[in-house]
């Protein structure tokens, strides 16, 4: 019985530790299954995480590759021939204006060393070590020129602009090259420089030609000063001869043809009308003389210009022909309101012989009207095509009422010797208005003469103004 209780008691307590034990391993599994839910919790966080991640970088890729399509689509857009080069100078891809341009394909090009596409080597030692060092250096270079010849299209030169690009996913390191065409615009330039050589040379030789020909004309110029110097002294001496030699025996025949005249009452009608046209023909042989030494003089006499009143001169001409402007009952109206540099002996010339014209061509059924005027203008307002449009004129004007002309003769009065009338109508040597015309030459100007048959003639006159 000892020993059943004993053994009882011993199972009790072998239950009692089993029991124990089941109760620790229980508590063991309890906190083994708390780590594994915490584990669980930190997994399933974990996976969040990396959906998350996954998520960003599937964005990321898009936008990487929308980043190259939007690159690709530009770079192909693009007029200007591209390349994208690899560091070993391997063609990775090109735009397809560069296709387009050098005539390639893909297959042609893709994968090709730079210098070796084309079917073509072209080896360039300064642009291989410039190429290198934008890889090993971050460089660049703008505006490289090279030359190259390709098959089918001959030789190009071509003007290089290259960068590095860095992808940063890959850490590839590439080459940008951009190549511009400028073979045609060198071509141009080499015409032009050829056309520019030539027409310098052209210059040089026409230079020296026209150094021989201002030699020849210098040394023609100097012959003909002479000859002018010669001419003037030819002239000097037919003016004396003009003023004394030939005057003296037309006076000495006036003279004894009015002593013949006086006292020869024996003289028949007949010989007495011969005596006088002898008398009358030597008095225009003198008038013809004065002239023509009125004519040298204002091309041959000493310049110097005085400024002058008009006015003043005109007045001056005015009482000169006091008993003939009393004879012909005329009216002269003056309005001259230029001050001008002149020669004034000259101006007094040419008023003289214009009112000499206008009484002597005076309408004897019509009462003489004499206007002569002046006024200070540009030469854009005065409307005559000779004159200078910014330079300023003195425009003096001589009109009358006389007998006029015909508009056809308005360049052949200012003719020496030339004559509308004969003598027997109107006297005169028709050397008056010639000398007008040298005078205002003598000033730089120019006269013009209109007029209608018995409706008067007008003189107009521009002299410039001189600063």
């Amino acid at each position: 019985m000892h020993e059943f209780i004993e053994s009882q008691e011993q199972a009790y307590e072998e239950l009692q530790a089993a029991n124990e034990e089941i109760v620790s391993t229980n508590e063991e599994f309890q906190t083994l299954n708390e780590e594994l839910e915490s584990t669980k919790e930190e997994i399933e966080a974990t996976n969040e995480e990396l959906t998350s991640t996954n998520q960003e970088l599937q964005m990321r890729n898009e936008l990487l590759m929308e980043s190259d399509n939007y690159s690709e689509a530009i770079i192909a857009t693009l007029h200007e021939p591209m390349l994208i080069i690899d560091k070993k100078l391997h063609i990775k891809s090109a735009s397809r204006s560069f296709y387009k341009k050098f005539n390639l394909t893909k297959e042609e090009t893709e994968g090709m060393p730079l210098f070796e596409f084309g079917k073509r080597q072209w080896n360039i030692p300064l642009l291989r070590q410039r190429l290198e060092d934008i890889i090993s250096k971050n460089s660049q270079f703008e505006n490289f020129e090279v030359t190259h010849e390709f098959p089918g299209l001959g030789e190009k030169v071509m003007l290089l602009n290259a960068n590095r690009i860095v992808q940063k996913i890959h850490g590839e390191q590439l080459i940008l090259l951009a190549i511009e065409d400028i073979t045609e615009s060198r071509r141009k330039q080499s015409e032009e420089k050829e056309v520019l050589r030539k027409h310098i040379k052209s210059h040089k030789e026409d230079k020296i030609e026209l150094e021989k020909a201002v030699k020849r004309r210098t040394k023609e110029l100097e012959q003909k000063n002479d000859e002018l110097v010669k001419t003037n002294k030819d002239m000097e001496a037919f003016n004396y001869v003009s003023s004394h030699d030939l005057q003296e025996p037309l006076r000495k025949i006036q003279n004894f043809t009015s002593i013949i005249l006086k006292k020869e009452h024996a003289l028949s009608k007949e010989g007495n009308l011969y005596i006088k046209r002898l008398q009358e023909t030597a008095k225009r042989m003198q008038s013809l003389i004065e002239d023509l030494l009125t004519y040298s003089r204002t091309k041959n006499a000493e310049r110097k210009f005085e400024k002058t009143d008009l006015s003043y001169i005109m007045e001056d001409v005015k009482s000169e022909f006091r008993e003939a402007i009393k004879e012909k009952k005329a009216t002269i109206k003056v309005n001259l309101l230029c001050e001008i540099p002149v020669f004034q002996f000259q101006i007094y010339q040419l008023f003289y012989n214009l009112l000499s014209n206008s009484l002597k061509f005076s309408n004897p059924k019509k009462k003489l009207h004499i206007t002569v005027e002046s006024k200070m203008a540009k030469g854009k307002e005065l409307k005559f095509e000779k004159l200078l449009p910014t330079s300023k004129y003195c425009h003096i004007t001589f009109t009358d009422n006389g007998i006029g002309f015909e508009t056809k003769y308005k360049e052949r009065i200012f003719e020496i010797f030339q004559r509308l009338y004969t003598i027997e109508e109107y006297s005169g040597t028709g050397i008056g208005l010639a000398i007008c015309k040298r005078i205002v030459e003598n000033h730089n100007g120019f006269i013009t003469a209109t007029g209608k048959v018995n409706n008067g003639a007008q003189f107009d006159i521009y002299i410039p103004i001189k600063k």
